[in-house]
């Protein structure tokens, strides 16, 4: 159960982090400059690990690698980018829906790339924690969707590409569980992922950086913020995640993850003075219902 719990704090973090970004993001900073710049910093602070442990890195197998590259370039640097560029192209609460598909992708990759049976039992919590995560995010999907119209005209590029953006950004995401449990299975610690991740993630974004332009500006509230990004999801959501994920599952490490967005809602509540309508309460409830059962029968 504490690695459960460990993935929630992972989750508290990650949504305490919107705090700062979706600010960030309105005042006019691109995403990809934030993104770049939280993994520039991130592997400058991991950088004494990787050089201590560069022996093992040297004599690490080919297909180690490849899972760095899986967890760190597609889920940490292409599947955030891809997500955040589908946000100007499509409706939002599409995005947020097709989201939700996230653990079907990491439960099936599971099943596959780490031989972890599903059990029909496990299937029904599993549904449980789907309507949960939808019932968490009905305030923002549910609303907007009735008001769309449905036509085909000149937007429907924008509108395909937006969605295959989101789509590669769910199945980036979710094949970053089973293959970060992959590592820790091949005696990976905990740091060792973190830095592998970051530093594959800066390397497979640098391509994305204009060098006629500054990441971002001099201003030291920027960077003050950037560094708080850092350390709040980066290092230590990302710490308390992998110190979860060794311990459990990668089939109920997805679905631990879906009550990232039931977080997010109850920051905006505490802090933003957004309001926390009964149906979210009730889906955060089928959530820690769900995950929790599911952890206790060892489904």
């Amino acid at each position: 159960m504490k690695s459960v719990i460990f993935i929630f704090i992972a989750c508290l973090l990650w949504a305490t982090d919107t705090l700062i970004r979706y600010p960030m993001l309105e005042g006019g900073l691109k995403a990809s400059d934030i993104v770049l710049s939280e993994h520039i910093i991130l592997a400058l602070i991991f950088a004494p690990l990787i050089y201590t442990r560069r022996q093992k890195i040297w004599k690490a197998e080919v297909s180690h690698i490849a899972y760095f590259i899986i967890i760190g370039g597609l889920g940490s640097a292409m599947g955030s980018l891809s997500f955040t560029k589908a946000f100007s192209l499509l409706n939002p609460s599409i995005v947020i829906l097709l989201q939700k598909l996230q653990p079907l992708v990491a439960i099936s990759l599971a099943s596959i790339v780490l031989k972890e049976k599903i059990k029909k039992e496990f299937i029904y919590w599993a549904l449980l924690c789907l309507v949960g995560g939808l019932m968490v995010s009905y305030n923002d999907i549910f609303p907007e969707l009735q008001n769309m119209v449905f036509s085909a005209d000149s937007s429907d590029s924008r509108a395909l590409t937006g969605l295959l953006l989101t789509l590669f950004a769910v199945f980036a995401w979710g094949a970053a569980t089973p293959f970060g449990k992959k590592l820790s299975k091949e005696g990976y610690k905990s740091e060792e992922i973190m830095a592998g991740r970051f530093l594959m993630g800066m390397l497979c974004l640098l391509p994305f950086f204009n060098s006629d332009k500054i990441i971002l500006d001099t201003d030291l509230d920027h960077w003050m913020k950037i560094i708080g990004l850092v350390l709040l999801s980066g290092v230590l959501g990302m710490y308390f995640y992998y110190k979860g994920l060794k311990n459990i599952s990668a089939r109920l490490c997805s679905l631990a993850e879906m009550f990232f967005p039931f977080c997010a809602v109850s920051i905006n509540w505490l802090f933003l003075d957004a309001t926390l309508s009964p149906v979210q309460i009730c889906g955060g409830a089928l959530l820690l219902i769900g995950s929790t059962v599911v952890q206790l029968k060892h489904y």
